[in-house]
């Protein structure tokens, strides 16, 4: 009898561990945002935390259709997490910034080629831009039809809005950006992209005002709510994420919370609250 009581308490002990552990990893999973720049062979001087070689990106795609990944556009993710519906597990949303070139040339076979949907936050002012290493119109409108790429404002560029002084000019670039955007593609333009993942206060209320559904930053800190709409937290794809191991670590729905960990322990030893 004593037997089968100390039996009974070890199991009541590891299903408390048990629930414990799924609450916590539960409270801190984030819907693994993909944040992607330029799709490209060549790396530039500095734009290596920015360059996924064509190769990596195929393998990474194909990774995520691989092991059944719920890869679904970013609108919809932004619905999901507003009506505070769940969210099957492996769900996964791809992003693009600034609106390279390159998106279209690499990026975009490989899409059709796995049928995976993804977003591309485009600076207004630097569609076609004369050295061409950003998309035109034509391009846009193209992958815009596939039914594939939907495309948000990254703004008219290329300030970070933070930078304004001038209310006026904040809204420009917020309100503006999207209007062109919409009469270009003669579709409603639902989502922002903060460049270079800044923001405050007030430029989250414009992005709000100006009639988007969604925003996207970088990471802001877990100060900040994985549940706000206007801020949602991304995860910067690089070339290191070559390595599938990696990759599988960034896509798991956790890797936001290493990293906050690892850069608070780091705050900490160097005398940062």
């Amino acid at each position: 009898m004593r037997a089968l009581r100390r039996i009974g308490v070890i199991l009541a002990g590891i299903l408390i561990l048990f629930l414990a552990a799924a609450n916590f990893l539960s409270r801190n999973y984030v819907v693994p945002i993909l944040m992607y720049h330029s799709i490209n062979t060549h790396i530039a001087e500095g734009m290596s935390g920015l360059v996924v070689s064509p190769d990596t990106f195929d393998r990474q795609m194909s990774f995520l259709r691989a092991h059944n990944y719920n890869v679904i556009p970013l609108e919809d993710m932004i619905a999901l997490i507003r009506d505070n519906k769940k969210i099957p597990p492996k769900t996964v949303a791809i992003t693009f910034d600034d609106g390279y070139v390159d998106n279209y040339n690499y990026a975009f076979p490989v899409l059709k080629k796995y049928h995976i949907p993804a977003t591309i936050f485009v600076i207004i002012n630097e569609v076609g831009r004369k050295e061409e290493d950003r998309l035109n119109w034509a391009q846009i409108k193209e992958m815009r039809g596939s039914g594939l790429v939907t495309f948000g404002s990254h703004t008219l560029g290329p300030m970070r809005l933070v930078d304004i002084r001038s209310g006026q000019e904040l809204k420009d670039q917020i309100f503006r950006s999207k209007k062109i955007l919409e009469d270009k593609l003669a579709v409603k333009i639902n989502l922002f992209s903060y460049p270079e993942g800044s923001f405050n206060k007030q430029i989250r209320q414009v992005v709000i005002d100006a009639g988007y559904s969604g925003a996207v930053t970088t990471n802001p800190g877990k100060n900040y709510s994985k549940k706000d709409i206007f801020l949602l937290k991304r995860i910067r794809i690089s070339e290191n994420s070559r390595n599938m191991f990696i990759f599988a670590v960034e896509t798991s729905g956790y890797y936001m919370m290493m990293k906050e960990y690892h850069k608070e322990r780091k705050d900490r030893r160097n005398g940062r609250k």
